[in-house]
């Protein structure tokens, strides 16, 4: 599910801290059979370590996501914070952030939308709903959306 099959897929990259939200995305994504692969990070810190590819990331570990699917509840740096900083960054702003979250405040989705965000999605609670809400976003961002290099 790419823009151009002769392309390498484009790496999502997925900021949660919840191990089974994880795997349950991972599951949702195989079973949509998206070639895409999917990396993890578990807080915001984490996240910014992938992005700038320091500590225990690098070019190999940490290639340069396409879509970063971002939980604003988490440890250390949540995921407000993480998205200020991204969006603030002049190498990272233009990847595209879909928050995915338990968050239902309207105050989460203004502010994350005016931080830059690119879509706001309340986390499905059944497998079967994720698995619908992984098709749209494969069909949206990877047959639809023209995404930046």
């Amino acid at each position: 599910m790419n823009q151009n099959d002769n392309l390498k897929p484009i790496t999502i990259l997925m900021a949660d801290d919840d191990p089974d939200d994880q795997l349950m995305a991972k599951e949702a994504f195989e079973e949509n059979q998206m070639l895409n692969p999917l990396r993890f990070v578990s807080d915001g810190e984490d996240l910014m370590d992938y992005l700038h590819q320091r500590g225990k990331y690098n070019k190999e570990t940490a290639p340069r996501p396409g879509l970063i699917l971002l939980d604003l509840n988490m440890p250390r740096k949540d995921g407000r914070e993480a998205l200020m900083e991204i969006k603030s960054d002049p190498s990272l702003k233009r990847i595209p952030i879909v928050v995915l979250t338990t968050s239902k405040s309207e105050e989460d989705i203004l502010k994350s939308y005016d931080l830059g965000v690119s879509s706001f999605i309340t986390k499905p609670v059944t497998f079967d709903d994720l698995v619908q809400v992984t098709r749209e976003l494969g069909k949206y961002w990877f047959g639809i959306v023209v995404l930046p290099d």
